[in-house]
């Protein structure tokens, strides 16, 4: 899908071909000829699109014949678009910046672009490169700490219920959550060494104070959403640990407890057994009352262990 979107009338307004100043998204998947196609279209080096469309592609930026390509990683909720099962996953945005205009290149659709689309800002104008680029960054930092908050949330919900039960499918859930916020701490660490890079060498040539200092602080805004991303990652590496040793722990409990019975039982059973052979020679084996003597001597030190396993409580 392809998407000419330029400012007018105080909003975007869509267009049926580029023109100069004009904002061009695109989503893929493409086939090859397709993207062939659009490099020859849009004059730009097909290799700018086909990186900007592989969902392992790195954060990075560079430069060729005068125009600019800046990958960044943005979140994703995973609906089918990759096996892993994380609940979110990270995607690229290529952003392409050349003379007549500036495109955006994502493999799948994303919550950073469809914010500019569907509610772009009062001072959003795709003719301003340079804020355009700023506020893509400042957005995707936005997205990622909107992300770590819902993945916190889900977190502390399968914790609560595995206080009542250690079911397999929260403990599964916990789980891809991990696997998410790998996807965060990998993809942020990333992005925060592409927006250092692009800070130092001023890749964008930004000579605004005003916006050297706005992109300074999305740089700190990055780095803090990494320092929560660590944070709740490490928070949910020790809850794993606990419960499994929680669950450990409740595993040699119920073996204890298990043991314990069995002991106790097998005391009258042996008896019996003994009692069962025929021989002769058996302690009150000739007694008027030898089964009530047996009986009661069986439940009796049955009894024994049984106050014994509780006193340490076995039972």
């Amino acid at each position: 899908m392809i998407v000419y979107l330029k400012r007018e009338n105080g909003g975007l307004t869509k267009l049926t071909a580029p023109e100069r100043g004009c904002w061009i998204h695109v989503y893929g998947p493409f086939a090859n000829e397709q993207t062939q196609k659009l490099s020859e279209q849009l004059s730009i080096d097909i290799d700018f699109i086909t990186d900007s469309l592989d969902i392992d592609e790195r954060s990075r930026y560079e430069s060729d014949e005068g125009k600019d390509l800046i990958v960044m990683k943005t979140p994703v909720k995973n609906k089918g678009i990759s096996d892993s099962e994380a609940l979110v996953i990270t995607v690229p945005i290529g952003i392409i910046r050349s003379v007549d205009y500036i495109i955006t290149v994502s493999p799948h659709p994303n919550d950073v672009i469809e914010f500019f689309i569907n509610t772009p800002p009062k001072n959003f104008n795709p003719e301003d490169q340079e804020m355009f680029i700023l506020s893509l960054f400042e957005r995707n930092v936005t997205v990622f700490s909107e992300y770590l908050r819902y993945l916190n949330n889900k977190r502390y919900s399968f914790e609560k219920a595995l206080y009542n039960s250690s079911r397999n499918e929260d403990l599964t859930s916990l789980l891809n959550i991990q696997k998410s916020l790998i996807y965060f701490v990998t993809n942020l660490r990333s992005n925060d060494l592409l927006l250092m890079k692009i800070q130092r060498s001023n890749f964008l040539k930004i000579k605004d104070e005003e916006r050297l200092d706005y992109l300074g602080d999305i740089v700190i805004d990055n780095q803090q959403a990494l320092e929560m991303s660590e944070m709740y990652s490490n928070i949910l590496n020790g809850t794993m640990d606990t419960f499994a040793s929680i669950i450990s722990n409740n595993l040699n409990g119920v073996m204890k407890r298990l043991t314990s019975v069995t002991i106790v039982l097998m005391i009258p059973t042996l008896i019996a057994s003994f009692y069962g052979m025929n021989v002769d020679h058996l302690p009150f084996a000739h007694h008027a009352y030898s089964f009530v003597i047996v009986f009661t001597l069986s439940i009796a030190i049955a009894a024994g262990f049984t106050f014994f396993f509780v006193r340490k409580k076995w039972f």
